[in-house]
């Protein structure tokens, strides 16, 4: 079960590549976070999988504001 989560996990990985790809170089480097977020969100999906990868990705992105938090924050 864990090995088809991780399958269709892969989706999201290509829309994040995507986003490295295409719009994070025109936005410039503004992530608080390393590693950056969408390394995070690609990290989290392939560790964890759909769901709780997903979750992980939401949350890091959520929390990459202003009042949030900063600095060095590994996918655990």
């Amino acid at each position: 079960m864990k090995k088809l989560l991780t399958w269709l996990s892969y989706p999201f990985i290509l829309l994040i590549r995507i986003y490295q790809l295409a719009i994070s170089p025109l936005l410039g480097n503004k992530c608080r976070y390393t590693p950056s977020c969408s390394q995070y969100g690609i990290e989290a999906f392939k560790k964890h999988g759909l769901f709780k990868g997903g979750y992980l990705t939401i949350k890091r992105i959520l929390s990459c504001n202003p009042w949030g938090g900063h600095g060095y924050d590994p996918v655990p």
